[in-house]
């Protein structure tokens, strides 16, 4: 399965790192391909060296504006003239959608698959692994638009919470 992971590209301690290796290997183990943002620092790159080393495949989608920071080694990257592209892109060459913690273009990037997804323009299941209560602030609001009526389909339609990297894989049957 090629599995798209939305996540930091920032350096983090182990509560982060730790469950991040943990879903890496798990992902490289079952012979699944990583789609990500192609980026060698941070979580990206713990990610990256997990499913590598497991025997998983890499397909990094970066952006012009980083390509310096772009994975040697990666078995394919594309570097995409803007975020948007590349956005698209990684959507477009995956089966699922798997969101660890991240900052804003993480943030970015999941609001939109949401949305796309509430339109009926992808049905590819998307699951926030909620590494240490990183995500909980999230699940509050997206569970209030829910209750509030202003989302067009049932929350559990749109996305799956996960507490650990065994929950993410049982969720997607990988």
């Amino acid at each position: 399965m090629n599995v798209c992971v939305f996540l930091s590209a920032a350096d983090l301690d182990e509560r982060y790192t730790g469950p991040a290796r943990e879903f890496a290997e798990l992902l490289g183990k079952g012979g699944h391909t990583l789609v990500w943002g192609g980026s060698d620092t941070g979580l990206m790159k713990v990610v990256a060296d997990g499913v590598q080393a497991t025997g998983g495949r890499l397909v990094g989608v970066s952006v012009e504006l980083l390509r310096g920071k772009a994975r040697k080694g990666a078995d394919e990257m594309v570097i995409t003239a803007d975020l948007a592209e590349r956005k698209a892109l990684l959507l477009s060459r995956s089966e699922a959608v798997v969101v660890l913690a991240g900052g804003l273009g993480t943030l970015d990037e999941v609001t939109e698959v949401l949305e796309l997804k509430k339109h009926g323009l992808h049905r590819k299941p998307i699951v926030l692994l909620n590494t240490d209560g990183f995500y909980d602030g999230l699940i509050l609001q997206l569970r209030r638009m829910d209750d509030d009526g202003f989302l067009p389909l049932p929350l559990d339609e749109l996305v799956h919470f996960a507490p650990d990297p065994a929950a993410v894989m049982a969720f997607l049957g990988a």
